[in-house]
């Protein structure tokens, strides 16, 4: 096998990669890194942190590969800092991916991407809903009325989703609402249930174990899988939370205030 500049060796797990990336990011020498996970997946990482630039330029990169609809494709999935380029491994020369995939990786930049229309999230906050809210504000020192506040105030990125269908992971939270995992994660959390875990926040879409801190449920439904369209939330989208009363949540939750 030919060594591409960037590509992998037979004999290796890690690519060489003569042609160093990340001049764009401060502090991001060494990127874009590239590595094969088995024989279907090529992985293209931008950094180590959570930043809105890194996920541009793995937004970037997400959305010149689907553009090209090349043959071996089967999917793309979007981190904070990376993308993980899914192959057909009975109908994908190697040698062709590492080269579409490097080459478009080095032409990528970090930039603010276009706005997107803002998805609204009604959020009941507390009680029953968001039983781990108290907590929250022993730990943050902050009024409950003042975490609502916060919470409810920021636009936020969903950078990925994962853990279970639909789940989105949120950037942008006020860092003075960081609260770390419970010690003892529940067995049982309510689809809808919003928490907080460390600096991120986000959303559960169906009912699951889990550790973060809940502090509000939506009554929107974010996963239906005999939906035509089966996540109401998808990477890059942005969202804001909305603070609804029980009475407007049980509407909504009926259908009767939509």
């Amino acid at each position: 096998m030919t060594v591409l500049p960037g590509s992998v060796a037979a004999n290796s797990h890690c690519f060489n990669n003569p042609r160093k990336g990340g001049s764009d990011l401060e502090g991001g020498t060494g990127y874009p890194r590239f590595s094969w996970c088995g024989d279907a997946c090529l992985v293209a990482e931008f950094g180590d942190k959570i930043d809105p630039l890194i996920n541009s330029m793995v937004r970037d990169l997400d959305l010149r590969i689907r553009g090209l609809k090349l043959p071996w494709l089967v999917e793309t999935v979007p981190t904070y800092r990376s993308l993980a380029v899914y192959v057909d491994p009975w109908d994908s020369p190697r040698e062709e991916v590492e080269l579409a995939v490097t080459s478009l990786a080095r032409e990528v930049k970090a930039k603010t991407m276009p706005s997107v229309a803002v998805v609204e999230i009604p959020v009941c906050y507390g009680g029953d809903f968001g039983p781990d809210l108290e907590r929250v504000s022993m730990y943050t020192a902050l009024g409950p009325d003042d975490i609502i506040r916060l919470h409810s105030s920021k636009l936020y990125r969903v950078y990925m989703m994962g853990f279970t269908p639909g789940f989105p992971y949120l950037g942008g939270m006020d860092p003075r609402l960081e609260t770390p995992r419970l010690e003892d994660p529940r067995t049982l959390i309510p689809a809808g249930s919003v928490g907080i875990a460390g600096k991120q926040t986000g959303i559960y879409p169906i009912a699951s174990p889990g550790g973060w801190n809940i502090i509000g449920r939506t009554p929107l439904v974010l996963f239906d899988p005999a939906g035509a369209s089966p996540f109401l939330l998808e990477a890059g989208m942005e969202i804001r939370f909305v603070p609804v009363t029980g009475e407007r949540f049980e509407e909504i939750l009926s259908g009767n205030g939509a």
